[in-house]
């Protein structure tokens, strides 16, 4: 059965993470913030963080401003979101393929509010998806097979006309369960040849 629906995960795949281990370790040790009592912290608020239920204020009282700092919210702020950065090949080719109109086009991603519509606003991502299946607005997170459900059910596409686009084997895993075909971001030529298996190209 032909593809005509690309769910697309954003962070590691049409731009760098947002706030992953990577992203927290550098702001870290830019701002001095010691690893341990923050990663502890991290891991009591995270899941709510991303479900939409903690705003980035919140997380950053009890992850950062629990004590004072030497530096503001706002400095800490602007460099968390400066963070980000768009992957030019993989985002140039989701235009095309959003532009061809072959495709409905769409995200299944986990992030915290504030970071996913920064990201959807500087990147331009409204003029390449229609639907924005983010963890902070449905308050699930892959790879549990309810957000992929969520997806399925919002845009009326059986999951074989499905394909979703992940760099984790374990998010794949959860759309492959409820019959989404999948293909896993490594690099931009195997993933142009995984999906053109599928049948899909601009």
């Amino acid at each position: 059965m032909a593809i005509r629906a690309l769910f697309w995960d954003v962070g590691g795949v049409l731009l760098t993470n947002a706030w992953d281990h990577n992203e927290r370790a550098e702001a870290l040790e830019h701002f001095q913030v010691d690893a341990k009592e923050f990663q502890k912290r991290h891991e009591t608020i995270v899941a709510g963080f991303e479900r939409g239920k903690v705003t980035l204020d919140e997380y950053l009282d009890q992850t950062v401003f629990y004590q004072a700092r030497t530096f503001t919210r706002e400095e800490f702020r602007e460099y968390m979101f400066s963070l980000s950065k768009p992957l030019p090949e993989v985002l140039s080719f989701a235009k095309a393929l959003g532009a061809s109109g072959k495709y409905f086009m769409g995200t299944i991603n986990n992030e915290s509010r504030e970071l996913n519509q920064s990201r959807i606003e500087k990147f331009g991502l409204r003029e390449i998806f229609r639907v924005f299946v983010s963890s902070c607005y449905v308050g699930l997170q892959k790879p549990q097979t309810e957000i992929y459900k969520l997806a399925l059910d919002l845009t009326q596409f059986r999951a074989e006309e499905c394909c979703f686009i992940d760099d984790r084997a374990a998010n794949l895993g959860g759309a492959a369960s409820v019959g989404m075909n999948t293909v896993q971001m490594q690099n931009f030529e195997q993933f142009q040849s995984d999906l053109k298996k599928l049948g899909v190209d601009a």
